[in-house]
């Protein structure tokens, strides 16, 4: 049985800066060459396995089952979810739905920016990131607030900070569901840690946003939309992650969100309507009603697709099913093992290091495969979608996500060949010498990931491994580093090149992703240190809430 090599090289030092050659050469590529996503991760998975097999002494045969193990795991895990959650948002966009569903909210929001603001970036910006994410929360809210008189690369830079606390459960929990792939911790468990940080981390944000729209006299005229609008978004959250899973975090935290912004604006209203820069609106233009002319019928329709994902993604993945979970329900099981070099025990029953691919056919996946053919036969019964329809639905989901797919393939092959050799291993041996103070480098690694590679779930596949193994040599919580490799990648966001690219593609900014990330970046270092001070405060107050336990 295969033994990694905890220092191949009889310099841990020198071992440690080879084994941050894959990483740092698919960054380098990302950010500086721009190489496509795809491309930059199959060139990175075999430099890591050219690396594994000639420093790392990895077996060809079991090292390519590993890889092989990976990939399989990105498609399935993965990718399985983000396509069929890409289907159910162009279904809505092809049907009109996703049209009437805006206009009904631009209506419900009136004149005011900051109720927009709250409304549109971050509880609708959540709705989207939790459906669908890769940065189209950006390109749908965006226009909306540019709309309102907000500046292009002002509007982009508050859709983007709006953005940043539900990413790690973005695209229906991909995120969540590729850590907890890469490190072995218990799925539901890695949920709560992380949703657990994530409710502290919420609390900022609004205030952020009402400041950056109506500047330091508009926040205090309207604090209770911050207030609220944190509130319901972590209410709706925070239970779903700890209790429920990864998967509709994002989507029941948005509307509750509504639902709380909605009945407070029933019993409270600005003193002071302002547009943008905190400029008070006229009287004639606040006594202006504007109209969504939607029927009840037609609203009701617009809300369908989400009532039926909740239904039916809640119903399948539910708590209530315990061990006889459909989503647990396993054809075949395959894994290459070996011997950890950081375990002190190791035998051929109990392996300390396996790379395992687990084909559950009843996977969340499935489910929203359910929830889009249930919407699509609801839509063609009232007359909504014709067969033409569908064809520009599966065209325009394969144009979007045909790359993301395939960087799902490689960059799980990747990760499963760096943490299988012992790569990782030698990584979390040489910065376990940092002791304790790695609690400051782990949110910040997770930043610098998903700012280069442009993704929270392929920076969990590259770093969450390290960072439980990390953990593991520290005798920390060992759910702590991960969860802040994935709250410290959602902070990153908003700076990251792949994600602007997208962001901007409804603005003038086409091209210009240099401008809005320079834009954005002073106010995500000030949330990095907020971040921070949050893990101290768990690592040294909260430990036993990120435990696998």
């Amino acid at each position: 049985m295969f033994t990694q090599l905890i220092d191949p090289l009889d310099n841990l030092t020198l071992t440690c800066l080879v084994a941050l050659i894959p990483v740092v050469s698919l960054l380098v590529m990302l950010a500086v060459f721009r190489v496509p996503a795809w491309l930059a991760t199959l060139l990175g998975s075999i430099i890591t396995f050219a690396l594994a097999a000639w420093v790392w002494k990895m077996p060809l045969d079991d090292g390519t089952h590993a890889y092989l193990y990976g990939a399989a795991t990105g498609v399935w895990n993965v990718d399985w979810i983000t396509l069929w959650g890409m289907v159910l948002f162009n279904t809505m966009s092809v049907s009109g739905l996703f049209e009437n569903f805006r206009r009904w909210l631009i209506a419900l929001g009136g004149m005011d920016v900051r109720v927009q603001t709250m409304l549109f970036a971050w509880a609708f910006g959540a709705l989207l990131e939790g459906l669908v994410g890769f940065g189209y929360p950006w390109a749908v809210v965006a226009p909306i607030l540019i709309s309102l008189g907000i500046s292009d690369l002002n509007a982009i830079r508050v859709a983007a900070i709006a953005n940043n606390a539900p990413v790690s459960y973005g695209a229906l929990g991909a995120p969540i569901i590729a850590l907890a792939a890469v490190t072995g911790y218990p799925l539901l468990a890695l949920s709560g840690s992380v949703g657990t940080v994530v409710a502290v981390l919420a609390l900022a944000p609004p205030w952020v946003l009402l400041y950056l729209v109506s500047g330091k006299e508009g926040m205090k005229g309207g604090w209770p939309l911050a207030v609220v609008g944190s509130l319901g978004y972590i209410a709706g959250q925070y239970p779903v992650a700890r209790y429920w899973g990864p998967y509709l975090p994002d989507v029941v935290g948005a509307i509750v969100c509504f639902a709380a912004l909605l009945v407070l604006l029933k019993v409270w209203q600005p003193k002071t309507v302002l547009g943008y820069g905190g400029v008070p609106v006229d009287a004639a233009a606040t006594r202006q009603t504007q109209s969504h002319g939607l029927k009840s019928g037609e609203v009701l329709q617009a809300w369908l697709p989400f009532v039926v994902l909740l239904v039916v993604v809640g119903l399948w993945t539910g708590p209530w099913w315990g061990d006889h979970s459909p989503t647990k329900i396993s054809l075949f099981k395959a894994q290459a093992v070996g011997c950890s070099a950081l375990a002190s025990t190791c035998t051929a029953a109990k392996p300390s290091v396996t790379a395992v691919f687990n084909f559950t056919p009843l996977i969340a996946g499935t489910a929203i495969l359910t929830t889009w053919i249930i919407v699509l036969v609801l839509l063609i019964a009232m007359g909504r979608l014709k067969g033409g329809h569908l064809g520009e639905v599966l065209r325009r989901s394969f144009h979007q996500m045909w790359g993301a797919c395939l960087v799902g393939v490689f960059i799980f092959g990747l990760a499963y060949t760096f943490n299988y050799s012992g790569m990782a291993a030698s990584l979390a041996k040489g910065f376990s010498s940092m002791g304790t103070a790695f609690i400051i480098v782990a949110p910040v690694l997770g930043f610098i990931g998903v700012a280069l590679s442009g993704s929270n779930t392929s920076t969990n596949a590259m770093f969450g491994k390290f960072q439980a193994l990390v953990g593991a040599q520290l005798g920390m919580p060992p759910l702590l580093l991960p969860t802040l490799n994935s709250v410290g990648a959602e902070i990153g966001k908003p700076i990251a090149p792949q994600t602007a690219s997208v962001g901007v593609s409804t603005s003038k900014f086409v091209r210009k992703e240099g401008d809005v990330i320079r834009h954005n970046m002073g106010w995500t270092f000030i949330l990095l240190a907020y971040l921070i001070i949050i893990a101290i405060g768990f690592y040294l107050a909260r430990p036993a809430v990120m435990t696998a336990s």
